[in-house]
């Protein structure tokens, strides 16, 4: 098992029970107690679980909704040129009967209004794109179970980690908060972080939907490394030295 596959596998185990042992994870998932011991040190050190003597918790770090502060309707109007900009990019990637997996975001958004009419399938757990495309014909719509945000309009937790788990996607378009001069991907709010993992681990492809802003952007939970990056579309003026990094791990940078 790749490992970004297993540490999604992880994170959703440990979300679901809250804790769990290193003998019992490497018994389900098929690999050596060492292995399961370094993915651990590994989420421990990115924040995503709590290393504790013979196993793992869930919960590492708490506190309040880093979105709440700046909701979904501000920040959709922040830096449109760029994101509509990304967005049209973006969206040249998909091809009829194509499955999609859209991450929640503005720029998502966006791409997901340039999907109406389009004979594909989207799977989100987005509701600013479930209100793009829910009354389209066309586009066959799977809408992920979960706790809605409110602040992001998304859906979250066990439920859509468990819904993702189930999906067989072409491609994902993934956002993020912020790319690191490194090529790392971060985000701000910890409930998402292990989806995104989730949808990196369900799709062929992983397109990661960037506006030049976001070069570092903020965000101090860590969400992959640029080598788990198939495609970045981004804007002209995006930090050159992180793009090359991301290009050395292996991504196509496409300029939008």
């Amino acid at each position: 098992m790749l490992q970004r596959l297993r540490h999604a596998e992880i994170m959703r185990r440990v979300r679901t029970s809250g804790a769990t042992s290193v003998r019992d994870l490497a018994s389900q998932l098929g690999v050596s107690p060492s292995t399961i011991r370094r993915d651990l040190e590994v989420l421990d050190r990115d924040g995503t679980l709590r290393r504790v003597r013979g196993g793992a918790l869930a919960g590492a770090l708490n506190g309040a909704d880093a979105d709440a502060d700046r909701p979904f309707a501000e920040v959709a109007v922040t830096d449109e040129q760029d994101k509509e900009a990304v967005a049209a990019r973006a969206a040249e990637l998909v091809g009829d009967g194509d499955v999609v997996l859209l991450d929640i975001g503005t720029t998502t958004m966006r791409l997901a209004r340039r999907l109406r009419g389009r004979r594909v399938t989207v799977v989100t757990s987005s509701l600013a794109v479930l209100d793009v495309l829910r009354s389209d014909p066309q586009v066959e719509l799977l809408l992920l179970g979960g706790m809605v945000r409110r602040p992001y309009h998304s859906l979250v937790g066990v439920l859509t980690e468990a819904a993702l788990s189930q999906v067989v996607a072409d491609r994902v378009f993934l956002g993020a908060s912020g790319v690191r001069p490194d090529g790392q991907l971060v985000d701000t709010t910890l409930a998402e972080v292990p989806l995104k993992r989730a949808m990196i681990a369900a799709a062929g492809q992983v397109v990661l939907l960037v506006d030049r802003h976001k070069f570092p952007g903020t965000g101090a939970l860590r969400v992959c490394g640029p080598e788990d990056v198939d495609v970045i579309v981004t804007n002209e003026g995006a930090d050159a030295a992180a793009l090359r990094a991301c290009a050395a791990a292996g991504a196509e940078v496409l300029l939008a």
